[in-house]
């Protein structure tokens, strides 16, 4: 189900999408990237309208910007963003920068001393207010508050900077010259782009405030909205150290380092980070003087809360308050929801809703007041226009109709966000909704699939969210689990058990409830009953005592199935019970009518196939409607074998009809298992459809699944169980 307590994180660098930095003592100082962005501004400002289209002059506007607030980028680079936008005056640029640079120093000289005259005049070509006006300025004072020697510097800084940006150029014409086909070319143009990204963070030194503040924003914005369009873990990483570095009261990059180390699972170095930020963040003393003579308490707080969100995040349950009592924290979130709804804070009461609509789905309330609830929340999130909530309503919606076994409902909702969001790739200006929730609906679309039988239509959704949520991001756990899962069901279907266990390891890692129980299932299939009893009981104890109701039920039906493999259905009666007062009880449907069947093959097993029968009835519906393929070819097969165990007694033309009718369920069964590929299950019915040929003296169609059998049984290994004992 879609977490939301990545939404509780108090992110003091966003306020509607805008940072709020301190740097301390860092100002803006000139370099020779930024004398190569003054020329072309200058540029700009001398070359008549008629020269420069409509088109390409608002290109250029539109780079001006992350040209003007971005890090220094290598010369090459700058000419060909400028050459994308303008050819014509990328070209006067670079014969500009040339002749200042191959010239002398008094060249650089008279180029800032004419700057000044952009402001001149009743019509100034700038508007000293205006975000162009105020870099102009700032570089001017800046420059003409520079030494001599630091001014020489400077020139030989551009010098070699030019230098580096001719070199550049030259190789990148060679490249392109030596290419062989267009597919070489192209993958030698993304290699020349990344050694382009590492030659500038090599060569960039430490940012101004406004670099530092737009550097921030952009990282900040990228990692919650868009993560596969933020720097890899590792970059982003070298550059907030190579920014501490300069200043290491930087509190800011602290709290990024600590986002960032989020996306890893690096539970001690995030931990590190928060509490360096807060750290700063005191420090400063700004938090002091707002608070009068409450001092630092409210940052202390936020530090609290933090490490609370972080220790959440990692599982630490008993080390945050609301995991401590269940039923304290229902109070808790529903006094927290009327306060926020008290001071009018929506975006606040709606996170508060959905957190408490997840906790009351896992205590079993009815579905029906769950989506009330979730209505009610809708409202206010299309009220405010809170859209991020709006994703997390619905993949909530998504998660609590897959919960209670509504598989048609749960497809619904996760069509539902899809549609809300493009699936196609988007221009760099705008951003996907790479969040969570949409990770978790694509998840629940791809087992949906596969447990329908369309495993291509999974594939591709797994390779979408592959590319969406590359492997080094904070939520590609989701579909690493998802994929490990539709693999290991594939790989049992299958009877490839050896393989299915070499995917138990990576489920652990992932999840370690899951790992464990899917390590029993192997176990059991594999007839190492007395192990696999071993690990279900300790995982039984387990899952009761962290209230996992999905899980103790799915154990114990896996305990029941053990009882009645080894013969001793009565054994396995109670664990079925029990697991149906639990089905009940939390309102789980789906598993209410797995429990049923299993309810009736032990009543098959101890001879009473009318009674099966007549549980059949209730519980196959259900399967029908909202069931995986697997599970209803399960449920027909045990029809089938209650019609054949029920035949007994019959008179002959009754017995032939009632043969005739479990025939053509066996046929649907194995139409069913077909679908998945589920060739043990396959074998299995044509044996037994080949016994009912036998007995109504069809010989040819005997032949037939005889045959069929006997490929099937050479293909398969065989564990000795027999099969009216396997479900």
């Amino acid at each position: 189900m879609a977490s939301v307590h990545e939404s509780l994180y108090f992110n003091p660098m966003m306020t509607n999408g805008v940072v709020h930095a301190n740097v301390f003592g860092i100002k803006d100082w000139v370099t020779p990237y930024k004398i190569a962005v003054l020329v072309l501004l200058n540029e700009m400002s001398r070359t008549g309208e008629g020269a420069v289209s409509l088109m390409e002059r608002r290109r250029l506007n539109q780079l001006l910007l992350p040209l003007l607030q971005g890090p220094d980028i290598t010369l090459s680079k700058l000419y060909k963003l400028i050459e994308e936008s303008c050819p014509q005056l990328a070209n006067s640029v670079q014969i500009r920068i040339k002749l200042m640079a191959e010239g002398e120093l008094k060249d650089m000289e008279q180029f800032f001393d004419d700057l000044s005259d952009s402001f001149s005049g009743t019509e100034p070509e700038v508007h000293k207010t205006s975000v162009v006006g105020l870099f102009l300025r700032h570089m001017i004072l800046a420059y003409s508050k520079l030494s001599f020697s630091q001014v020489f510097k400077l020139y030989t800084a551009l010098q070699q900077y030019f230098q580096n940006g001719e070199k550049k150029t030259v190789e990148d014409a060679d490249m392109e010259l030596t290419s062989r086909d267009e597919g070489e070319r192209k993958m030698e143009k993304e290699e020349l782009d990344v050694s382009v990204r590492e030659e500038e963070v090599s060569c960039s030194g430490p940012l101004s405030q406004k670099q530092a503040e737009f550097f921030l924003s952009q990282q900040a914005s990228l990692l919650k909205n868009d993560e596969t369009k933020a720097l890899t873990p590792a970059s982003l990483q070298k550059e907030l150290n190579n920014l501490l570095k300069f200043n290491p009261d930087f509190a800011e990059a602290h709290y990024l380092s600590y986002l960032n180390n989020l996306r890893v699972q690096d539970v001690f170095s995030s931990t590190h980070s928060l509490l360096h930020y807060f750290d700063r963040l005191i420090l400063t003393g700004a938090e002091s003087k707002s608070n009068g003579e409450e001092g630092y308490g409210r940052s202390l707080r936020y530090a609290a809360l933090n490490l609370a969100a972080l220790h959440c995040r990692f599982g630490h349950y008993w080390l945050y308050v609301l995991g401590q009592k269940r039923s304290d924290s229902y109070v808790l979130l529903e006094h927290s929801v009327k306060k926020a709804v008290h001071f009018g804070l929506p975006y606040l009461a709606s996170l508060g809703i959905q957190s408490l609509v997840q906790q009351r789905a896992f205590a079993g309330k009815t579905a029906n007041k769950l989506m009330d609830a979730l209505k009610d929340s809708d409202l206010l999130h299309w009220k405010h226009s809170l859209s991020e909530l709006i994703d997390i309503s619905i993949a909530q919606k998504t998660a609590i109709w897959r919960l209670y076994g509504r598989s048609t409902m749960a497809l619904q909702q996760a069509q539902m966000l899809l549609s809300m969001n493009s699936l196609e790739a988007v221009n760099a200006g705008v951003q996907q909704n790479n969040t969570e929730s949409f990770a978790v609906a694509l998840c629940h679309l791809a087992e949906l699939h596969a447990e329908q039988g369309c495993f291509a239509a999974a594939s591709e959704v797994l390779k979408h969210l592959k590319e969406r949520f590359p492997p080094n991001s904070q939520h590609a756990q989701l579909w690493m689990l998802c994929d490990q899962k539709i693999q290991f069901d594939r790989a049992m279907n299958d009877g490839k058990y050896h393989l299915a266990d070499s995917l138990v390891t990576g489920i652990t890692a992932l999840n370690s409830i899951e790992g464990v129980y899917r390590k029993a299932v192997v176990l059991q299939a594999q007839n190492q009953m007395s192990e696999a009893h071993k690990l279900l009981q300790k995982l039984l104890v387990h899952c009761q005592k962290l209230k996992n109701t999905e899980m103790v039920i799915s154990v114990l039906l896996s305990v029941a199935e053990l009882y009645w493999r080894s013969s001793s259905p009565t054994i396995a009666l109670p664990m079925l019970l029990q697991a149906l007062a639990l089905s009940k009880e939390y309102r789980l449907q789906y598993l209410a009518s797995e429990t049923v069947l299993n309810l009736a093959f032990a009543q098959l097993i101890l001879g009473i196939p009318e009674q099966a029968l007549s549980l059949l009835h209730m519980a196959i519906e259900p399967i029908l409607a909202d069931g995986a393929i697997l599970d209803k070819g399960r449920a027909m097969f045990l029809v089938a074998k209650c019609q054949v165990a029920s035949a007994a007694s019959y008179d002959q033309p009754k017995k032939a009809e009632a043969l005739e009718a479990a025939i053509e369920n066996l046929n649907e069964a194995k139409n069913y298992f077909a679908k998945v590929d589920c060739k043990e299950r396959i074998r299995d019915v044509v044996y037994f459809q080949a016994r009912l040929y036998h007995t109504l003296g069809k010989t040819q169609e005997r032949n037939r699944c005889a045959m069929l059998f006997r490929q099937l049984h050479q293909e398969l290994p065989s564990h000795g169980v027999p099969l009216i004992n396997h479900l």
